[in-house]
Order: structure tokens, then sequence, then C-alpha cells
């Protein structure tokens, strides 16, 4: 998978991009992640980007043109992609989204930032617009390395054990079941004795039940 994101602040994505599942996905050539200055498509010397919106109002809104001027210059690199802006008003990020984003071969991320990004760029150049949670952030920047490491941990290979992503939460409908490791026993309390008796059948079974009265307690709208 090849993934281009196009942002304000490339210096942000360098050391997330360079450590743990992500880092070693690169290492592997099993993804590329690339970081580009939207500056540089900028029309003059100091880098312009963004203007004071029509109509008044505070912040500033990003221009269309070096926006277009981006996404066309990588698509030109590296191959047609589908075109995701993050934004705060998008559509709710699901672990659904990020299986289907998972199968695509080249991504292009756009970073929304200040006010937002002229409407008529978002209304021709972008294919899907996605927000991370119902809040404001300073800029698309996080919400584009959520996305990307939501991403890269459900491409065969990355994970040691692929399995492993397909049992996460939210990929049956529920969440995740609780998880014990060594020591047997912590302060007095002891792991439940059904993860101890060697009986997997039973074992899976427990797992069933307390992932649905998790979700039951903690998240009822998805029951």
């Amino acid at each position: 998978m090849d993934i281009d994101v196009i942002t304000l602040f490339p210096e942000l994505f360098r050391s997330p991009l360079a450590v743990s599942i992500v880092g070693r996905a690169q290492g592997k050539g099993l993804v590329a992640v690339r970081a580009h200055d939207l500056r540089q498509w900028a029309d003059d010397a100091r880098g312009t980007v963004d203007d004071t919106p029509f109509g008044g109002g505070g912040g500033m809104v990003l221009m269309p043109e070096p926006l277009k001027r981006g996404v066309e210059a990588v698509k030109g690199d590296h191959g047609d992609g589908k075109v995701i802006l993050l934004a705060p008003d998008g559509e709710r990020l699901t672990q659904q989204i990020a299986n289907e984003l998972s199968l695509e071969k080249h991504l292009i991320l756009i970073c929304g930032h200040y006010r937002g990004v002229d409407e008529r760029f978002r209304a021709r150049y972008v294919d899907k617009e996605i927000s991370i949670g119902d809040y404001v952030l300073t800029g698309g920047e996080l919400p584009a390395l959520v996305l990307v490491d939501a991403l890269v941990r459900l491409i065969p290979g990355v994970l040691g054990n692929f399995e492993s992503a397909m049992e996460d939460s939210f990929q049956d409908g529920m969440l995740d079941c609780p998880w014990y490791t060594r020591p047997q026993v912590f302060e007095g309390e002891a792991v439940p004795q059904v993860l101890v008796s060697g009986n997997h059948a039973q074992i899976r079974k427990w797992r069933r039940q307390q992932a649905l009265e998790r979700t039951r307690t903690r998240r009822p709208d998805m029951v």
C-alpha cells in the first residue's frame, strides 16, 4: 500500500511513522507512507496556501489551487489513488471503514487546517471525508496518523499473527474480552480458572460471553 499525506506540517509525521508497527511495516516494504509539504505547490515564494474567508468570519481557509496541484502531482508520481480529507465534519471513522480502506492500493490524505478547506476543492477532488470523533483539533495531522495506524495493522504480514487483528474490538460488532498474562496470581487475585483449564472450546465460549457482557455494559448502543 502507498499512502501520501499532504500537510502543512510534514515534520509531525517523521517520528511516529518511523517507529513501532508502522515503522517495521515500512521496513518490510509492505507500506510506503510519504508526507508532502503543501507549501511547495503555492503560487508565491512565501508559500501562501490559505486566505481569509469570503463573507467574513474568523480563521483562514486553505486555498483550492495548491491542494489541486498537490493531488495532481502525487497522482502523477505514484499513480491514481483515493483522496481522503481529514475533517471534523467527515464520516466517523469505524473499524469497518478501516477494513475497507486497508484494501486500497493508494490513498492520498489531505490534512485540513485553520478554518477548513475551500468547499470547491472538497466537492471536486475529495473521494471520502473522515473524522476521528466529535471534537475539533488544530489540524488533520493527528487524525491522519490515527487513520494510517488503523489501516497499516490490517495489511497482511504487518502483524506477526494477522488473525489477532481480526479478533480485535469492533471486528465482530462487539468490544474485546478481558485478557490476562503472567503472573497467574496478582495481589491475591487469580486469573479465571477457565483460562488455565486447557479446554479451548470452553475458553472460546467464555471469551465470547465476556465480550458480549462488556459490550452491553460499556457500549449498549452496539448491542
